[in-house]
């Protein structure tokens, strides 16, 4: 590729490669700020352009980043973002080899997943709310993240034409763009239902996207921070993640007796490692029932 930008770096056509890629949003803001970050780190080192930067270099940022304290996970994003910006810049003829090729990053610490237990579930969805519109709107977030496992994105990303009334399934956007299907039980999908119907309406402007499912007060498509807020007013004790709705989903379903494969598809999780987390969980609040509950625990 012939290079036109007057950025020795490529900061603008990393960019725009990471949106031909259909990253997330979040994702590419994530790896832009990243290369960001380890050009200022080369610049100061005394490097005007890439070509000159050794595989010292990308350690040197690593051991920069452990020193004072960063978190592991945050650690190995970083270290992903500029390896996946020097193959970047080595495909496309700014440097002649990758210098990071391989560079690695300390393993970040396994954390399980945060649950909802079982008091707060009962608070979120067995609770009266009303029957007005902010209240139905409300009820089917949480049925939706709790009942389908969504992540908050694909749920604020519901277009009216997903729900499938007739199967009681709904069509989900993933990550990388990947469609899957989704079941809903009974209960969720007469919220939803209900929400669609009764009192969608009165939430739409002049200025709301058509198809949107679900709006915030104002008349837009609801945001990850809008669901994050519903469930801090509907919570009365605690706090609750959207995620950790996502988590008690499939950690209930494998208690159940679900097979793993069928999760990693309703999930949909690429791997099945990243499902296996939750086989993990599950252990885990077997081993706490049996050590407080038996005798000999």
């Amino acid at each position: 590729m012939a290079r036109t930008s007057s950025d020795p770096w490529l900061r603008e056509e990393f960019a725009t490669n990471l949106r031909a890629a259909n990253r997330s949003p979040a994702t590419s803001r994530a790896y832009r700020a990243d290369v960001q970050s380890f050009v200022e780190f080369l610049e100061s080192r005394g490097h005007s352009g890439p070509t000159s930067v050794t595989r010292r270099d990308g350690q040197d940022f690593v051991a920069v980043q452990v020193r004072r304290g960063d978190e592991r996970s945050s650690v190995a994003r970083r270290t992903a973002s500029v390896r996946s910006y020097f193959t970047f810049l080595t495909r496309h003829g700014a440097v002649e080899s990758n210098p990071l090729a391989g560079l690695s990053a300390p393993k970040p610490h396994k954390k399980l997943p945060e649950l909802v237990i079982r008091e707060q579930l009962d608070e979120l969805l067995d609770a009266d709310w009303g029957d007005d519109p902010v209240a139905l709107r409300d009820r089917a977030i949480c049925e939706l993240l709790y009942g389908a496992g969504l992540r908050v994105s694909e749920l604020c990303g519901l277009d009216l034409d997903d729900l499938d009334d007739d199967a009681g399934v709904i069509s989900v956007i993933g990550k990388g763009a990947k469609e899957r299907m989704v079941p809903l039980h009974r209960t969720a999908f007469r919220s939803l239902q209900s929400w669609r119907d009764a009192g969608r309406e009165s939430f739409v402007t002049s200025e709301s996207p058509g198809s949107a499912v679900f709006f915030n007060r104002r008349g837009k498509r609801l945001t990850p921070r809008d669901v994050r807020r519903v469930l801090a007013q509907r919570v009365g004790k605690g706090h609750i993640h959207p995620h950790a709705l996502r988590h008690t989903y499939a950690t209930h379903l494998l208690e159940g007796g679900a097979d793993l494969r069928v999760v990693q598809e309703l999930l949909g999780h690429e791997s099945l490692t990243t499902t296996q987390i939750y086989t993990h969980v599950s252990k885990s609040r077997l081993q706490n029932v049996h050590r407080s509950t038996h005798p000999r625990g």
